[in-house]
């Protein structure tokens, strides 16, 4: 399995990058809209919702709704939307803690899980959008960095987890997880992101903020994914969906970054990088 999914790593990371730093922004933002909406599709499913049918409708008010953020963008409503994604996590930590709660399959918690997507989604769309504006210095080289750090932080869970993980992080939700690998994450993701921001030019208060950015990004990063155990586990499943070999689904790949790109971006505009 792991040289599975380094097979698959190996292949998408450099998609991913070119994705990321080739487009100008409009493109990039059509791009970043039909994969968060190919992820809907996966949590919709996730939420108990198995008709194609609405689960289709669904997906096209939010892709009418990304259109109109993309109409109507301003400072203003796009930073409202992130400081909501960001305190939608905060909230979904105390979810995580009654994570029994909306787990019967009745037709008011697949509506709960429901909007819960909209706020998993919506939110890291502008975060991601926004981040990658060209009027900003770097902005693709920051959107890069931002995925970067999320993704340290997945190797360095992994391989900490592995190798000194004894104590479970969350046993009920994903048995997986342990505190040795969430350090791991902390550890990996903090360097990415001062080295990453070092090299950006971010220097003096900058670079603190960014210190003290970096463990609450991947903090959310980690709650993003357990959210999405949650999920899995409440709907009986072991992957969101097969699209990548080893990876499980694009649902499953982009958890994490959904839950640390408003925190990323909300803290980058705080300390006015």
């Amino acid at each position: 399995m792991l040289i599975q999914r380094i097979v698959t790593a190996v292949i998408l990371a450099p998609l991913a990058v070119l994705i990321v730093l080739l487009p100008p922004n409009p493109a990039f933002a059509l791009i970043a809209a039909l994969a968060f909406l190919a992820a809907g599709w996966e949590w919709t499913r996730l939420a108990g919702l198995q008709s194609p049918a609405p689960r289709g409708a669904l997906l096209a008010v939010q892709a009418l709704l990304f259109a109109l953020l993309w109409y109507l963008r301003s400072q203003a409503l796009w930073s409202l939307l992130l400081v909501a994604g960001a305190a939608w996590w905060v909230l979904a930590c105390v979810w995580l803690r009654h994570f029994a709660y909306g787990a019967a399959p009745t037709a008011e918690n697949r509506n709960l899980k429901l909007l819960a997507g909209a706020f998993v989604i919506v939110p890291a769309w502008v975060a991601l959008v926004q981040v990658h504006d060209e009027i900003r210095p770097h902005a693709h080289a920051w959107t890069l960095l931002a995925l970067l750090v999320v993704w340290a932080a997945d190797i360095g869970a992994y391989f900490s987890g592995r190798r000194f993980g004894r104590r479970k992080l969350a046993p009920r939700i994903s048995p997986g997880k342990t505190w040795a690998g969430a350090w791991g994450a902390l550890v990996a993701g903090t360097l990415v992101l001062l080295a990453g921001g070092w090299m950006l030019d971010a220097r003096g208060l900058q670079l603190l903020g960014l210190a003290v950015l970096a463990p609450v990004m991947v903090a959310a990063s980690i709650v993003g994914d357990l959210l999405e155990s949650l999920m899995k586990r409440h709907a009986q499943v072991k992957d969101s969906g097969a699209l990548f070999p080893g990876h499980g689904g694009l649902l499953d790949r982009l958890d994490s970054v959904f839950a640390a790109l408003p925190v990323f971006a909300l803290g980058k505009l705080l300390l006015g990088l």
